[in-house]
């Protein structure tokens, strides 16, 4: 094992911190946006569908062990369900409608909760974060589909309708890939590790999102450093610093921290979970119910904190139905059962669902957004340390709706490899 930093840096950082901080912030504005909180929480993760399906999924993506910088966005993965179980009925509509089931159930029903909170992700697009996005339903050699459905889709969740090729496995892959490439403005995805065998009939749900979250205060440039990351292998990154304010909360008894970091303008967070120690995610991950980050969120009081957090890109291309059928979700894939009759009036034996792909990419960077130097200088004392040189949860919710928009892991980050050499 290689050894940790020197205890004496670990303390003497936050005072270096602070000072670099304190010292750059000593403008003001008589009507300089307010710090963080936002003064009205966004609701809490119970009762929202994007966080009952996101928290299952996730942990049965990582039941996986070979898992490694997993990354997806669970309001796209809910609202495209949502999309095709509104052109669903019987047994398959009832299996997707309670992949979307929260406790306590909904008011509304989670199609218009999906609806609005898409709208409002998309539309915060340019201000809390940097976004391309896009959700297609792609069929191959299927019956026709219907305009009605066609056109419901792609008002309330954005799910556009393309046609696969006549070709084998490999064009639609290629297709596949390019439209993701074109999804992610450009971003070359990470691969797909699952085949790609799409039968006549199959219908696959597509998501591709890139995510560069824009901060309430940035980050400084002068202070990044180069450091050790404790990752599943070690290696040497940029890492990069900053004292402030920020709503935090140490679970003792669970031996995490917890940190939520406002986006600029406060429609957007991000919040990233800790282990006290360097370890695998494997225990505080089984830890996660919406009940449980609700409590601690709802404990995390604002306070200084000084942060370090390595510059890194997580990137992630996964396929979906094995964790799907895991959660409950088997009738769709089965040809001779599935029931698409909203898709197509021709659909009974014909049509089946052949795949949920989902490409994401997300950017942790020292960016803010314009404005940043007009906001209120911060009162810093005794900062405690948030220092993430080792895996650790990352989550995105909006603070509007509180929906998840993005959820992942950062196991290993890309840098120079380091070997132990005792």
């Amino acid at each position: 094992m290689l050894p940790r930093l020197p205890v004496y840096i670990l303390i003497s950082l936050p005072v270096l911190l602070v000072q670099g901080s304190t010292a750059g912030s000593s403008k003001k504005s008589p009507t300089a946006p307010a710090s963080p909180p936002p003064p009205h929480p966004p609701p809490p993760p119970q009762g929202d569908p994007s966080w009952a399906l996101g928290l299952r999924l996730y942990q049965a993506l990582r039941s996986d062990s070979s898992s490694v910088n997993t990354l997806f966005s669970p309001l796209l993965v809910a609202s495209s369900l949502g999309a095709l179980g509104g052109g669903s009925a019987g047994s398959t509509a009832s299996q997707l409608q309670d992949l979307l089931k929260t406790s306590p159930p909904t008011k509304a029903g989670a199609g218009e909760l999906l609806s609005g909170t898409l709208k409002s992700f998309t539309d915060a697009n340019g201000t809390s974060f940097h976004l391309h996005t896009s959700s297609a339903l792609f069929s191959k050699q299927a019956p026709a589909v219907s305009q009605a459905f066609v056109k419901d889709s792609q008002a309330r969740f954005r799910l556009q309708h393309k046609a696969l090729g006549k070709g084998d496995s490999k064009a639609d892959l290629k297709q596949l890939h390019g439209w993701a490439k074109a999804g992610l403005g450009g971003l070359e995805g990470a691969p797909l590790a699952a085949k790609v065998q799409a039968k006549a009939g199959a219908l696959i749900l597509a998501n591709a999102l890139r995510f560069k979250g824009l901060w309430q205060r940035e980050f400084s440039e002068e202070s990044t450093d180069h450091r050790t990351f404790l990752g599943k292998k070690y290696t040497k990154v940029m890492m990069m610093h900053r004292a402030g304010l920020y709503r935090h909360h140490e679970d003792i008894e669970n031996m995490v921290q917890v940190l939520e970091v406002p986006l600029w303008g406060g429609k957007a967070s991000v919040v990233l979970l800790l282990p006290f120690h360097v370890e695998s995610l494997t225990r505080l991950e089984k830890l996660l119910t919406p009940e449980l980050l609700s409590s601690w969120l709802a404990k995390a009081n604002v306070t200084s904190v000084a942060i370090s957090l390595p510059k890194a890109n997580i990137s992630s291309t996964l396929s979906l139905q094995e964790s799907l059928s895991a959660l409950g979700l088997t009738d769709a894939w089965d040809q001779k059962v599935a029931d698409f009759s909203g898709v197509s009036e021709k659909s009974k034996g014909k049509l089946h669902l052949g795949g949920v792909l989902q490409w994401a990419s997300l950017e942790l960077a020292a960016q803010a957004g314009e404005g940043e130097d007009k906001l209120e200088e911060e009162n810093i004392e005794k900062a405690k340390l948030f220092y993430a040189d080792h895996p650790f949860i990352i989550f995105a919710r909006d603070n509007t709706t509180g929906a998840l928009l993005l959820i992942g892991a950062l196991d290993h980050a890309e840098g120079e490899a380091l070997h132990d050499e005792l």
